[in-house]
């Protein structure tokens, strides 16, 4: 296949072609290249912005360019009575446009990758358990991505209903090579892990301050809305470092920082970006004992970045259709 932008083309990519093309190791080392270009100034981000139609629908656009590697794009998703849908635009830097691609498994995979890249670099280095509170699609990526980034021994997960914590469990044991154990309660899950993530979709915390042990790493995943959160503010003040994909995001949406920041438990002033830490600009952890958190959004930054390695891989691998766009 040559260039999809050759000849005027757009490559299209469906949702299983996207899913085979992001590999998790490869997808964090791109997410590594795009954060250290924000950090260097050769990235730009444009936080969400959301259109509420009267009918019931939400259109969710957002927006990046990564200089360093030539493209940029948006994601554009709806989301409303008949569920949620997901498409990426990826052009050139020059404006050349390159592809379009169903992103639901894309906006899935990156979310765990930013949650990898993050664990790298906040997480203890002998960190081997994980708790994963949320058993959903989403969650399967968050336990990936962070046993791609270190040696983990074991895992448990908590959700509300039983039967899908035991499935997920079963699923992630076998897909995994890794022992993983369906807990009675986010308590109990959270006892003795070394690194814990939240991904659910709650409006109320699922994870408590108290429930915290010196050392521990935390990857809140689950909410882009400043109405919700997963964290009670006891968890946020017990964090020693506090870092988000992209701060001014996170001011209008992560309602994890937005409540505790309300109820006098953070500052705004504290926060550290990923890129910063990424590119060696400030530590992600300062000692063993330290409580870190890493309070993710999803960013457009990451959903290029990511289009852009589905994207090489299909041109490499001849995969995908073109459309002619004319004249």
């Amino acid at each position: 296949m040559t260039d999809a932008s050759e000849g005027r083309g757009l490559l299209l990519l469906t949702e299983a072609e996207v899913a085979a093309l992001l590999p998790m190791p490869d997808l964090i080392r791109t997410l590594e290249d795009a954060f250290r270009a924000k950090a260097a100034g050769e990235a730009t981000n444009q936080p969400r912005t959301r259109v509420v139609a009267a009918a019931g629908g939400v259109l969710h656009v957002m927006s990046a360019a990564w200089d360093a590697g030539g493209v940029m794009g948006l994601k554009a998703y709806t989301t409303g009575p008949g569920g949620a849908r997901f498409v990426v635009h990826l052009y050139r830097t020059d404006g050349t446009p390159l592809a379009l691609m169903q992103a639901d498994v894309l906006g899935q995979r990156r979310t765990g990758a930013a949650t990898g890249l993050a664990t790298r670099c906040m997480a203890r280095p002998d960190a081997f358990a994980v708790a994963i509170l949320g058993s959903g699609w989403q969650a399967r990526t968050q336990l990936e991505a962070v046993c791609a980034v270190r040696t983990i021994e074991r895992a448990t997960v908590y959700s509300r209903t039983p039967q899908r914590r035991e499935r997920f469990a079963a699923e992630m044991s076998e897909r995994l090579g890794v022992p993983v154990e369906a807990a009675p309660s986010a308590k109990g899950a959270v006892r003795e892990a070394d690194i814990v993530c939240t991904i659910t979709s709650s409006r109320d915390p699922v994870l408590l301050g108290e429930w915290l042990e010196p050392g521990m790493h935390v990857n809140a995943a689950g909410v882009n809305w400043a109405n919700r959160r997963e964290l009670d503010a006891e968890a946020v003040r017990r964090a020693a470092r506090v870092a988000v994909d992209d701060l001014a995001q996170a001011r209008v949406e992560c309602g994890d920082l937005i409540w505790a920041a309300s109820e006098g438990a953070f500052a705004w002033g504290s926060a550290i970006e990923l890129a910063d830490v990424v590119a060696g600009r400030v530590v992600g952890r300062a000692s063993p004992d330290e409580i870190t958190l890493f309070a993710s959004q999803g960013i457009a930054l990451e959903d290029i970045a990511a289009a852009k390695l589905a994207y090489d891989n299909a041109i490499a691998g001849d995969i995908g259709r073109r459309f002619d766009l004319g004249s």
